[in-house]
């Protein structure tokens, strides 16, 4: 056989491994709308995605390689978008393809948050903040409003930067409460260190919130911390 043949009579190699990729492509569709959660694994996830914005080429090493260097899954749906774009291989068209993900992901999220009492659908609510918040490297403080009926009025962003009155007043906390008309409230932040366990200033600050919250008459219901091994409610811990 001639170097640089591909073995098949009247086909070029360009044409056999474009026939090749195709035929991946097609087995990869099927078994994903054939199939469940688990119908691809991880790098084909990321490998699907990234055919969409690289039609012509093998995507599956740059793929492996997005795994290998962001930790998995999540770290690629988490990555910052500069560095998606920069990863050797990547561009900003590609890095757009897998960071829709995530944005899907928390809009869905949200809307379930959204469309319930808050205590009556409390997985939906972890889900959501650990999507939004579990992957962020800076530690992030939100107060979530509610209203007489648990149901979500407002998410606000107070701060990134340590849980302590130095970014959050407790006083400033229940004063933008009561100017949204809210019954009730749950205090959320994020360890970037990965283990959502409350320090002693996480403790504190919660209940010299909750104190203020008694006074003016909005209750806090919980304070939530999300880390990438889990998270931690002070409720249910019995520190509120």
């Amino acid at each position: 056989m001639a170097a640089g043949t591909s073995g098949l009579p009247g086909i070029a190699p360009s044409e056999s491994a474009g026939n090749d990729a195709h035929g991946h492509r097609a087995r990869l569709r099927t078994r994903l709308l054939g199939g469940g959660a688990e119908a691809l694994a991880d790098h084909e996830v990321i490998e699907y995605l990234l055919m969409t914005a690289i039609p012509r080429r093998d995507v599956k090493p740059l793929a492996r390689s997005l795994l290998a260097r962001f930790g998995g899954l999540a770290g690629v749906f988490n990555a910052d978008a500069k560095a998606l774009a920069m990863h050797p291989g990547m561009g900003e068209t590609s890095a757009a393809a897998l960071r829709i993900v995530p944005l899907a992901a928390r809009r869905m999220a949200r809307a379930a948050v959204r469309s319930a009492p808050v205590l009556g659908s409390w997985q939906a609510l972890i889900d959501y903040l650990t999507i939004d918040m579990a992957h962020l490297t800076v530690e992030r403080v939100r107060v979530l409003y509610l209203n007489s009926q648990n149901l979500l009025i407002h998410d606000e962003h107070v701060g990134d930067g340590s849980l302590d009155e130095a970014a959050i007043h407790p006083r400033e906390v229940i004063r933008r409460g009561l100017d949204l008309g809210a019954a009730a409230l749950i205090l959320v932040h994020n360890h970037p260190s990965g283990s959502p366990e409350p320090s002693r200033a996480d403790i504190q600050i919660t209940n010299r919130i909750a104190e203020a919250g008694r006074l003016l008459g909005i209750s806090v219901h919980d304070h939530v911390i999300i880390g990438r091994e889990g998270h931690v409610s002070l409720k249910a811990k019995g520190l509120i």
